[in-house]
């Protein structure tokens, strides 16, 4: 179970990460592709402070993918259980 959630933690975040540093160098968002004037509707500021949460939730995830793929290593692959007497 941990290591399934450390891949879906670290595919997550591997879509997210990239995406956030790519709005901090690059990317607008889309309302100023129908604006008449770029940076009417979302402000150059708070569409950084969107893009910075984006890599910021992306790292994390990632983070959180490595520290649950660690964990898995002290896990034991099956636990038995002793079945109740009758």
């Amino acid at each position: 179970m941990a290591r399934l959630a450390a891949g879906l933690f670290a595919v997550w975040g591997a879509f997210a990460a990239p995406k956030g540093l790519y709005d901090l160098v690059a990317g607008e968002p889309e309302a100023n592709l129908y604006s008449p004037a770029p940076w009417q509707f979302v402000t150059r500021e708070q569409w950084l402070r969107y893009a910075g949460f984006e890599l910021l939730y992306g790292a994390v995830c990632l983070a959180l993918a490595v520290y649950l793929y660690r964990y898995a290593r002290f896990l034991p692959e099956w636990v038995s259980r002793e079945e109740p007497a009758p």
